[in-house]
């Protein structure tokens, strides 16, 4: 037993397709559905996209490689797993550091994830009895605003959310996480193409600009403020520097090529964005909406398309039902780290460990709806509960831990031993040197620096 864990008790992946659909599963979630759409309608849409694909693919893969890496070599939870590794490598076990970081972004970040998670679950049940019938902006803004005054009303949504993510965890990672994922990111894909199909048929000729809009490249609309917010995407879109996927490769055999299996991951995210992106968009344009409406492009803005067009409470259903599904799969992968250090480091058993730390992030998201209503007018640098984690941990936690997790990859670990586990030949392998030497990191510091000049 090392690193002071008190049992080895660790799981395994049943297949490489069980693997690849739960990373994906982690990596497809509100960021693509939610953030990406009115981030691509804020920045001028194909130009966006296109420095987003680039950045998911130059600074997104090779992170997520390393991370999977540094898991499958550990074998245990994230913290453990740093310090094992860094101990085989002859390091300071200071290195844990790195694991302690990601595995509290993980755990701050489900709490205000669960509270959004929330709202998509009820606006299910809002679009099902017809609430956006013929609705207005102004309507819609109301009904938003009703909903966040509602403590109550958040805190039930809230819990359902929470313990469905608890109830998933418990199972265990073949039971729980695997057998789940394979279910819902099918489910995931089925329902974002009818959503496509059925956006297509109802807006005509808006699916055209709507396609144009997110695809045809206008780079004069391309800036530094773009192509440092598509980094940062890039970054959160694949669950990085969460410790996520550090727990995720844990449970990895040496069977799994890591690049292929990442180049898979990538592209299915980046395939759920631009659907998303075409689902959203003909109907926004269909409707005289405003495609740069920000965050409450989901929210406020959507409702009016769906209150206004032939089928419309059907489809909203329909798109609330894949919203909540794509917060599920990322919700289980975010309480999975926790987890397996409670379970690995003390004597509780798996249900034991996933209640507790439910329990502990169930109550910090109390106080992040709270923040939109009781405790609105509380605040810590101008910026209540919620804006705070969400900063702390986007801003400052996760790019912290990834840049911690490249610099020990690529400059602390013996090279020729990853260069013949990733199984590169020297050409190959000298890109990927010079990406996570030099061009990763400094990214990474970019949007580090970028997020405190915000």
């Amino acid at each position: 037993m090392s690193s002071g864990t008190m049992k080895k008790s660790h799981s395994q992946w049943s297949s490489r397709m069980g693997f690849m659909l739960a990373a994906a599963g982690s990596a497809v979630g509100l960021g693509n559905i939610w953030k990406f759409p009115y981030m691509a309608g804020e920045m001028g849409g194909s130009a966006f996209v296109l420095t987003y694909l680039i950045c998911m693919f130059v600074i997104g893969l090779p992170i997520l490689v390393l991370e999977w890496l540094i898991g499958r070599r550990g074998q245990k939870n994230p913290i453990h797993t740093m310090e094992d590794v860094a101990v085989a490598e002859r390091r300071s076990r200071n290195w844990r550091w790195i694991g302690i970081i990601g595995v509290l972004g993980s755990f701050l970040i489900l709490s205000f994830y669960s509270v959004i998670g929330g709202w998509a679950t009820d606006y299910i049940f809002l679009a099902a009895k017809g609430t956006f019938h013929h609705i207005d902006g102004e309507g819609t803004s109301q009904v938003f605003k009703q909903f966040l005054g509602n403590f109550y009303h958040l805190l039930t949504w809230h819990t359902i959310f929470m313990a469905a993510t608890a109830a998933i965890v418990a199972l265990g990672v073949g039971a729980g996480l695997e057998r789940s994922c394979k279910i819902m990111m099918p489910g995931l894909g089925i329902l974002l193409l009818l959503m496509v199909i059925y956006a297509a048929w109802v807006s005509g000729p808006a699916f055209g600009k709507a396609f144009n809009f997110l695809f045809t490249p206008n780079w004069s609309l391309i800036d530094s403020k773009a192509v440092l917010a598509a980094l940062g995407h890039a970054f959160f879109s694949l669950s990085l520097g969460m410790g996520i996927m550090m727990a995720y490769g844990s449970y990895l055999g040496q069977d799994v090529n890591l690049i292929s299996t990442a180049r898979t991951v990538v592209i299915l995210d980046v395939v759920v964005a631009m659907l998303s992106g075409l689902a959203i968009f003909p109907l926004v344009f269909a409707n005289n909406l405003e495609p740069s409406s920000g965050p409450g492009l989901i929210f406020v803005t959507l409702p009016i398309a769906f209150g206004s067009m032939t089928g419309g409470a059907i489809l909203g259903v329909l798109f609330f039902i894949f919203l909540t599904f794509a917060a599920l799969t990322s919700s289980i992968s975010l309480l999975e780290p926790t987890v397996e250090l409670l379970e690995e480091k003390t004597r509780l058993g798996r249900k034991s460990a996933t209640l507790i730390s439910s329990l502990v992030i169930w109550l910090i998201g109390i106080a992040c709806l709270l923040s939109f209503n009781e405790w609105s007018h509380f605040k810590l640098f101008d910026k209540n509960i919620f804006d705070l984690l969400d900063f702390l941990t986007s801003k400052l936690l996760l790019p912290l831990t990834g840049l911690g997790t490249v610099i020990f990859g690529a400059w602390m670990m013996k090279q020729k031993e990853i260069q013949h586990e990733l199984q590169l030949n020297n050409f190959w392998f000298g890109i990927w040197t010079v990406l996570t030497r030099y061009i990763v990191p400094i990214a990474i510091i970019v949007i580090l620096i970028y997020g405190f000049m915000e």
